[in-house]
């Protein structure tokens, strides 16, 4: 029961208090992430921790490169490109429900951009992981990183913190890669943002929708 309580309760956080969150408690969290299984125990993937001045200052040239107008990156497929429609309604869902729980209105584009520019700030999050995967690796250990990514975000919600994926880092990998002097071997998969949730925060308080077991299951011989 617990941890069916800990699958149902976690939740993305954009918002964060500014306690600061003790080394311990993050190593702790990447520990238990590393026990996910992974095929033939490669164990795929590298958390990068940040805290204090260097996530303020990667998360400085994050937005600095966004304000000078640099073009984003593509450095791995994240989305289907086109969207389907069916996919692509559930993004909008998605996407709408924060917006709404925030107060910006469809054609507030000003407003969209600058809370999506907030990725880039790790959501003012004490805590920030850049991850990455060897560009080597078999798309398979993408799977195996995932494995490991929801370890983590499910020790953090048992630890009472609180945490959110941030695909969109990949964007600016480059911007990534320079600032923090990667291994060239190391492709930027995506940022996490921890910290302690703001309970207050009106985009803490949306949920997004789930499908219905029908839809994404079949069931023979029951």
């Amino acid at each position: 029961m617990e941890i069916e309580a800990t699958l149902r309760n976690r939740r993305s956080v954009r918002a964060f208090r500014p306690d600061p969150v003790e080394y311990a408690d993050v190593a702790k969290v990447l520990e238990l992430a590393r026990t996910a299984p992974s095929g033939a125990n490669l164990q795929p993937g590298v958390f990068h921790v940040l805290t204090g001045a260097p996530l303020h200052t990667l998360s400085e040239s994050l937005i600095n490169a966004i304000d000078a107008g640099q073009p984003q990156v593509s450095e791995y497929s994240y989305f289907p490109n086109p969207m389907p429609a069916h996919l692509k309604s559930r993004q909008r869902e998605a996407g709408f429900a924060l917006y709404h729980a925030l107060g910006i209105e469809r054609r507030d584009l000003e407003g969209r951009r600058a809370q999506f520019k907030k990725n880039y700030r790790f959501f003012d999050a004490p805590v920030g992981i850049v991850v990455t995967i060897e560009r080597s690796m078999g798309k398979g250990c993408f799977m195996d990183l995932g494995m490991a990514l929801q370890n983590l975000f499910l020790a953090v919600e048992a630890q009472g913190l609180a945490a959110c994926g941030i695909g969109a880092l990949a964007n600016y990998a480059d911007v990534v890669h320079a600032h923090m002097e990667l291994p060239e071997q190391e492709l930027v998969v995506c940022g996490i943002a921890l910290g302690h949730p703001d309970p207050d925060a009106p985009e803490n308080l949306f949920r997004t929708s789930r499908l219905p077991l029908g839809d994404f299951a079949t069931f023979r011989g029951f």
